[in-house]
């Protein structure tokens, strides 16, 4: 749970969407060692962010890897996940033109097969 804790915080995450990152983004399983068998829902992780900040433990936690990170030569800085999908589309207005003549065609071809 601390890994979760330190990936919420790593990405700005709020717990409905790091519940449904963790579904979503197999190398964040990876990290906090989960399995898509066995993920914490997002109750689970409020209950032990709110723990962690009732024993003041967030704080030190986070100072402790920040630590780390710089012993290492690395700094935490803040960032977004974007998604890479790569979608093919035409090069040309050629190309695109003969795609929307094509849909054209198979719309009325179903259009017509339906009245």
């Amino acid at each position: 749970m601390l890994r979760v804790d330190c990936t919420q915080l790593f990405y700005n995450l709020s717990d409905p969407a790091m519940e449904d990152a963790f579904y979503e983004i197999e190398f964040m399983r990876q990290f906090a060692g989960l399995r898509l068998e066995r993920l914490p829902d997002e109750t689970t992780i409020l209950k032990f962010r709110h723990f962690l900040e009732q024993h003041g433990l967030g704080k030190v936690l986070f100072q402790g890897v920040n630590k780390h990170l710089e012993k290492n030569g690395l700094m935490l800085r803040e960032g977004y996940i974007v998604d890479a999908t790569i979608n093919s589309a035409p090069s040309s207005k050629n190309e695109r033109a003969n795609e929307i003549r094509k849909c054209a065609r198979l719309v009325r071809a179903t259009n017509g097969a339906s009245g």
